[in-house]
């Protein structure tokens, strides 16, 4: 009897997570269950199973499971293992484009909008996202068009005057720092403005008319064809408006296909009542059913500071609903409601999202081949031409970047199952020797990484494959490092970039691939991706430095505030370009010290 035919005789009825694992031990899938007994036996039962499920099952050597109090308990775990593990059967989406929103924080005196692409928990108000043809640039011109709300940022004192700049002078402007106007009356035009962007289209549209005839008739026709300008765009968000939709509706419209191997989702967003626009995914999942994926999706889709709306609209029912709609208010501090819809509205939207689904699906499917092509399976493949011991699921490519031995940096990028794992990258400072010695800044790193194995496995967990960007010399002495470590059971090669050549510890000769060859130009990402990540690194340290030496010149500078300034402006082009009342709002800089501060800059010859 094998090993998991006498798992499955003991599993529990309890609810908890079961863990899916190949012959080498490499977490493969990992799921959630209400009920542990019923849902692992259905893996092995004999029954429909769609081909990627049979896939999965297949490479399936022995499994595990822990038992939770609790289904959400079980969905959390779940969530956790998978961010942590990246099993290949499990959906894994990568971070995609994050769409443009509006911000405004009413609790300034006098209130600013301004694009941002991430949503904080900070009091201010957010509207967006903006997509689908809709420019949120013009959207921001309108409203400082129309509102006359001051398109700076400068942290403005009612109590001290300052001269009103261009943007006065050519009607974009109410020039509230000039004491123009007063709070009250800026506040109205802010408020209108919100209005405006929580969908109310009607007075704009008028106040844009009466501007454009007003300066029409003034002969100011470069402002008259700008009011023009904002009316064509304010046509555009009223044709994205769902008239049968509250106005106030903010929404996901989510719709899932699968063709037992591959899958898409196609999600519609509406905002206030419009239809933003809309966005597709397409994976490999080895779920048991649509709803499970479905579910999954969603889990690996909605993150914290993302945009969850308050309703998710399906077209099916997902038995685990309330479980969902628990753990994201749990975790993200938002209630939302998910809906299966039968008729109305709502449901012509789904429908929508069907039909694009399953169009994305039958444009999709070649582009996930080929991706498979050039990740999991070349994966697979470099371990049977290179003659690896592991299956390179996790591997780590390293690389050192420095000028003369100044700054020197290395980078570590890792690869999960051939693709990108941006969240693990690495970045070390060469500390231990001048001058510049690319062997021993091999070394410094490699020990360092390798230290981490037993004092923080959970960050830097072990790879299976080690990459380095170089050539024999830096193969054998990052050898040196393995050996004083006692490391066997992780393989290490080397890349050479000029003629791709690939060393193997032990072998004279270099192992050469066809320039076509997919296991090469896995390879060559990854080394281009060390690459960039090194270099990127090595000139954030050297303006750092140019910057500190040119604050360090400054009388009363210390590193509390040099640290103050860096914060705000994040580097010596964001200072260089700041005004005198902008570096005052840097916590300890009065007059006084940014006057200090613009004058060294102009004696530097840099301002």
């Amino acid at each position: 009897m094998s090993v998991i035919e006498e798992k499955l005789k003991h599993l529990p009825e309890n609810p908890g997570v079961y863990v899916m694992q190949d012959q080498n031990g490499q977490i493969i899938y990992v799921g959630k269950a209400k009920n542990l007994k019923n849902r692992v036996r259905q893996y092995f039962n004999a029954g429909v199973k769609t081909d990627k499920v049979m896939a999965m099952v297949n490479n399936i050597a022995d499994f595990y499971y822990i038992i939770v109090p609790s289904e959400i308990d079980a969905l959390s775990l779940e969530n956790n293992l998978i961010k942590k593990h990246k099993p290949r059967y499990n959906i894994l989406l990568k971070d995609d484009k994050t769409y443009p929103y509006l911000k405004v924080n009413l609790k300034d005196t006098f209130p600013t909008f301004s694009v941002t692409r991430k949503i904080k928990k900070d009091g201010a108000k957010y509207f967006g996202p903006f997509m689908g043809g809709i420019s949120v640039k013009d959207v921001l011109e309108t409203v400082n068009l129309v509102f006359g709300v001051r398109p700076c940022d400068k942290a403005l004192n009612p109590e001290k005057k300052i001269k009103p700049c261009l943007n006065y002078h050519i009607k974009k402007c109410s020039a509230p720092c000039a004491g123009l106007e007063s709070i009250t009356e800026y506040r109205e035009r802010v408020m209108r403005a919100v209005d405006f962007l929580s969908g109310d289209t009607q007075d704009t549209e008028k106040l844009l008319t009466a501007k454009m005839v007003e300066a029409s008739e003034r002969e100011e026709f470069e402002l008259a064809l700008k009011y023009r300008e904002s009316l064509k765009g304010l046509e555009k968000i009223k044709l994205k408006r769902i008239t049968a939709l509250n106005k106030f509706l903010n929404a996901d419209v989510i719709a899932y296909r699968a063709n037992g191997i591959y899958s898409t989702v196609n999600i519609l967003f509406v905002r206030n009542g419009r239809m933003l626009g809309g966005k597709n995914f397409s994976f490999e999942s080895a779920a048991l059913s649509d709803a499970d994926a479905l579910s999954e999706f969603i889990l690996r889709y909605y993150k914290k500071d993302s945009d969850i709306p308050d309703e998710i609209v399906l077209e099916e029912e997902l038995p685990d609903a309330s479980v969902i709609e628990k753990y994201i208010k749990d975790n993200y501090q938002k209630s939302i409601t998910i809906l299966c819809v039968k008729q109305g509205v709502r449901r012509q939207l789904v429908d929508m999202a069907g039909v694009n689904a399953e169009e994305h699906l039958g444009t999709a499917v070649d582009k996930i081949k080929h991706k498979t092509d050039m990740t999991v399976t070349a994966c697979a493949a470099l371990k049977e031409k290179l003659n690896l011991t592991n299956y390179p699921h996790r591997m780590e490519c390293y690389d050192i970047s420095n000028v003369s031995g100044v700054d020197k940096v290395g980078s570590m990028v890792v690869f999960i199952d051939g693709e990108a794992d941006r969240d693990s990258y690495r970045r070390f400072k060469i500390k231990t020797f001048e001058g510049a010695d690319d062997y021993r800044s091999h070394q410094e790193m490699m020990r360092r990484r390798l230290d981490r194995l037993t004092t923080d496995p959970e960050k830097f967990p072990k790879p299976d494959l080690i990459i380095i960007d170089g050539g024999k010399g830096q193969l054998s002495s990052v050898r040196e490092v393995f050996d004083e470590k006692g490391i066997t059971d992780i393989d290490l090669i080397a890349l050479a970039e000029r003629e791709e050549e690939i060393f193997k510890v032990g072998e004279s000769s270099p192992i050469i691939l066809e320039k076509r060859d997919y296991c090469l130009k896995m390879l060559q990402r990854i080394r281009d991706e060390a690459h960039r990540f090194a270099i990127t690194y090595h000139r954030t340290l050297r303006g750092k430095r140019a910057l500190s030496s040119v604050l360090d010149r400054i009388y009363g500078l210390g590193k509390v505030k040099k640290r103050a300034l860096l914060d705000k402006f994040k580097d010596l082009g964001g200072i260089i370009n700041a005004t005198e009342d902008q570096l005052k709002t840097v916590d300890g800089i009065g007059e006084k010290q940014a006057k200090l501060i613009i004058q060294k800059l102009k004696e530097e010859g840099l301002k």
